[in-house]
């Protein structure tokens, strides 16, 4: 139909219905986190059933290209009430019940032209120094705008500005803070910019990134990523990368003071995968992040933990399999460990945690529910210091994407 209606507009807007695309996925999450050690609350349970729509147009044609995006969001509670609530799943009332269901509709405009995109309103943006955060039933979107310029071969640069956020379990938008403070500043306006530089038959990247939430923090961010082939079937690929940040202007936080360095390093060997992390945090204060959001760059930002405390060092060992070498293509297994010492925090200045982690995931790959993709996660945590801090956690995400067009 989209072809066809296509075929009967000016050239002009034909690109604009051709390559546009089309995705309803219907996400259903289960989260059970049952506490021990100094809990306040004996279990959080809740389960939901999300729908995300997601439409992309094309551009239409001539040296100016122009499209729109939209995202609808909408999710229901399946089970958890007054007492088990607080996975961050559902928003939650002020007499502590989950709210039945939520939502929103996220719109975005797009102008190209050569290799360059300016995109404004709002989507869910994936960049090392601002990753939106998509680990529960729905997720999160900022608004704003980000040019993205890629006029030189192997060099992009991106900036731009953004003004709210909805978290992942709100339908507002809301002015956007830093993560982890109890200050209750917040500022509608976070300023970012990064460019990357690939090399190497593109197996070699290097990146500079700086954002700015402003009057809150600020924040630089360096890395190196590499792809070394080592023969038939085996590969290694790396990531260095180094966070320094502190307060920005009247610094309504307070003073600020981090680094972050990390590192990671992964030995792929036929179907198998294994990989070895460090993260080793310096300064007064924990890794400065946005409210919500995820820590794409930090490999021991993991399933029930981030690890990123203040003067924290941790590590992590990981073992992927594949199995399509047994012949079941599809089928994927994760198991990994982290430990970290040396945590800083408000009543602690020397402590520990660890976090055991499995994940098995089946996609389906052909028939009537090809991409039909199912998760189990299993993981467990403890610390030596706070409450709700120890917990063993199940969770069964159900993701089918139906193709519209």
């Amino acid at each position: 139909m989209v072809l066809a209606l296509a075929g009967l507009l000016p050239t002009a807007q034909a690109g604009f219905f051709e390559d546009a695309r089309g995705t309803l996925s219907l996400r259903n999450y289960y989260m059970n986190r049952n506490m021990v050690d100094r809990a306040t609350q004996g279990k959080r349970e809740e389960w939901a059933q999300g729908f995300i729509l997601d439409l992309q147009s094309g551009y239409t044609e001539g040296p100016l290209g122009f499209g729109v995006d939209v995202r609808g969001l909408w999710a229901i509670k399946l089970d958890g009430g007054k007492g088990t609530a607080g996975n961050e799943m559902l928003p939650i009332h002020d007499d502590g019940r989950p709210a039945d269901d939520f939502g929103r509709v996220a719109v975005a405009g797009k102008l190209r032209f050569s290799g360059s995109e300016l995109k404004i309103g709002e989507w869910s943006p994936a960049l090392p120094i601002l990753n939106a955060n998509d680990a529960r039933v729905l997720p999160q979107t900022f608004q704003g705008g980000l040019l993205t310029v890629r006029e030189i071969p192997g060099v992009t640069f991106h900036a731009g500005q953004m003004r709210a956020n909805s978290p992942r379990d709100d339908a507002s938008l809301q002015n956007m803070s830093l993560h982890g403070s109890s200050s209750g500043a917040t500022s509608d306006r976070y300023n970012f910019a990064g460019v990357e530089f690939r090399f190497n038959d593109s197996r070699t990247t290097l990146g500079a990134w700086f954002g700015q939430l402003e009057d809150i923090y600020k924040q630089r961010y360096f890395e190196i990523r590499h792809l070394q082939p080592l023969g038939k079937n085996w590969s290694l690929s790396s990531r260095l990368g180094l966070f320094s940040g502190e307060e920005d202007g009247r610094g309504e936080a307070g003073d600020l003071d981090n680094k972050t360095l990390t590192g990671l390093f992964a030995l792929k060997a036929g179907a198998n995968t294994f990989t070895f992390a460090f993260q080793r945090l310096s300064g007064d204060d924990r890794w400065l992040r946005l409210n919500g959001t995820i820590g794409s760059m930090l490999p021991n930002d993991v399933f029930t933990t981030s690890f990123d405390n203040a003067r924290e060092e941790s590590w992590q060992l990981r073992h992927d399999y594949d199995f399509a070498a047994l012949g079941l293509p599809g089928l994927i297994f994760m198991s990994r460990y982290v430990s970290g010492k040396n945590v800083h925090t408000a009543t602690v200045s020397d402590g520990e945690e660890w976090s055991r982690e499995n994940e098995l995931a089946y996609v389906v790959q052909s028939g009537r529910l090809k991409n039909l993709s199912l998760r189990w996660r299993n993981a467990s945590r403890r610390a030596d210091w706070g409450s709700n801090t120890s917990y063993d956690e199940n969770r069964l995400i159900v993701n089918y994407p139906i193709s519209l067009f």
